[in-house]
């Protein structure tokens, strides 16, 4: 038996006494690891170190925070296939779709390096001073963002690698300047463990202090919000389910000192087909739409669990193309049995609606975990009657919306709650007569897609991972992409601040040639005084 331990900064800890088992989710075995629930005791000792680290590391140079960041990814690449491997027992998800998570997870850190080596996301402003103005001075203000402070991630069970301990939430928050204590998700603890000695190993080698980072291990709610709730901890980063992200932002809310809580809690992503694109492309959607819908037994947050299209009062085989290409698709097993559990319940609860009916299900029952796709179908009556049908059902299945008119086509818009994202199929005369049809969109969703699916979410500068909520609990940020890093800072301004103990980034000589804003104007050039 491997006995794993927390990660404490640069120390290896278990002093508790419960403990749990890494399972193999097809047979439900356990496996070989056994992990002990972290005490309250480990708990507060992690958040010391890492308030003790905060006061070194948000001084560290961008340069130095980025060669961290890179070393973390190359330390993740010397794992090799011993990663892979153990994070394929504990999920059940494919090689090579654990060995392209890897692949953006190294990625990510190193957009995130490149972006504090170039230096210009502090976003400083500088206006200069006025002495002479009339009828009041202006003295001199100087404005740049700066990190929050200790940052506790909850990793994720779906994204093992990307969205985990050095997934996107980690990176943006080490890029901010802020320590991190993880709290690992229990479906794939061994996976979290290897990951963590990497970022360990690449804090020791690149001189950062103890405590910068930390990864605990324990199941149920307990710790989590035990960590949440701590004074230490100045940010929360979470993806999962709404229930587990509303209890955190809950907790954090009420503390004496409340702080900002990142939840991306679940989202069903519907999406539009508009007639002209039906009548001419009707198939090509049906096809892209299943594999989307089944893609990774559809275990992604940007699953399109909804389609919603109008009947063109023609003779309609557009159900007929729905089923032949999902009838093609295949399931899986899924991440854990309380989410297989879950998933089921999810389908037979949605066919207890009289409005509700199954247009197709895909495969035979082959027993363990092991999902199979479903197609549903209802009508506007049926989805206005049952709040259930707007919410995500986390697996393969989707539900498709048959509207009558257009009328009822943006009125189904009207009545979305917050999600992730929208997507459009339509053609250019489609998205001209439904023009309304996007400005509802824009106030529902973070990402718009026009004539794609929305399951694959780019990691670069523009793009936006969040959405209003339900579907986060802050529509303002992002958790993929560098504007995540906002999340994890504060702005703060310096008036008549003398030169030498400005930051470099607010000096009026630009050393690191850094874009800033002086006087209004985005410049290179240094402070003419």
């Amino acid at each position: 038996m491997i006995e794993g331990k927390h990660i404490i900064g640069f120390e290896q800890i278990a002093k508790g006494e419960s403990c749990f088992y890494a399972v193999d989710p097809v047979t439900g075995n356990k496996l070989d690891h056994r992990f002990y629930n972290v005490t309250t005791d480990e708990i507060n000792y992690a958040i010391s170190k890492a308030v003790s680290a905060f006061v070194l590391y948000r001084k560290k140079s961008g340069v130095e925070k980025a060669a961290f960041l890179e070393c973390i990814a190359d330390e993740i690449i010397a794992l090799g296939d011993e990663l892979i491997n153990c994070c394929n027992a504990e999920t059940a998800l494919p090689k090579a779709r654990l060995e392209g998570e890897r692949t953006r997870t190294i990625n990510q850190a190193k957009l995130f390096a490149a972006l504090l080596k170039e230096g210009s996301w502090v976003d400083a402003r500088i206006d200069t001073a006025l002495p002479h103005r009339q009828p009041i001075a202006r003295p001199d203000i100087r404005y740049m963002q700066i990190a929050l402070g200790p940052v506790t991630v909850f990793g994720a069970s779906n994204f093992p690698l990307a969205f985990s301990v050095a997934g996107g939430d980690t990176i943006a928050a080490l890029a901010a300047g802020c320590p991190v204590i993880c709290k690992a998700h229990p479906a794939h603890p061994a996976t979290a463990e290897l990951v963590a000695k990497a970022i360990q190993a690449a804090a020791i080698k690149t001189n950062m202090p103890d405590g910068v980072f930390s990864l605990l291990f324990a199941e149920g709610i307990s710790a989590g919000l035990q960590l949440v709730q701590h004074p230490g901890v100045k940010a929360v980063a979470f993806t999962g389910s709404f229930k587990g992200g509303k209890a955190l932002f809950d907790a954090a809310a009420a503390r004496e000192e409340p702080i900002p809580v990142y939840a991306e809690m679940g989202s069903i992503n519907p999406v539009f087909v508009l007639p002209e694109a039906l009548e001419k492309y009707g198939e090509k959607i049906a096809t892209g739409f299943s594999n989307s819908v089944t893609l990774g037994v559809g275990q992604f947050c940007t699953n399109p669990g909804m389609l919603v299209y109008k009947n063109a009062g023609k003779q309609n085989n557009f159900d007929d193309q729905l089923k032949n290409a999902f009838q093609n698709t295949t399931g899986g097993v899924m991440l854990t049995q309380n989410m297989y559990d879950n998933y089921n319940a999810g389908v037979a609860n949605r066919l207890t609606n009289k409005d509700v009916v199954l247009l197709v299900k895909s495969g035979t029952d082959a027993g363990g975990n092991t999902a199979n796709p479903v197609l549903l179908k209802t009508n506007f009556i049926g989805l206005k009657n049952d709040l259930c049908l707007n919410e995500e059902l986390f697996g393969p299945a989707s539900l498709v919306v048959e509207a009558i008119s257009k009328n009822e086509m943006m009125a189904i818009a009207e009545n979305l709650s917050g999600h992730l994202t929208a997507t459009i199929h339509g053609t250019e005369n489609d998205l001209i007569g439904y023009k309304d049809l996007l400005d509802i969109l824009e106030q529902k969703v973070g990402r718009i897609v026009i004539n794609g699916f929305p399951t694959g979410v780019e990691v670069c500068t523009a793009m936006v991972h969040g959405g209003p909520y339900p579907a986060t609990t802050d529509a303002r940020s992002t958790s993929v992409g560098t504007a995540a890093i906002n999340r994890f800072t504060r702005p703060v301004c310096y008036q008549d601040m003398f030169q030498h103990l400005l930051p470099e980034e607010l000096k009026n000589e630009n050393k690191l040639n850094i874009w800033r804003q002086i006087n209004g104007v985005q410049t290179q050039s240094d402070v003419e005084m």
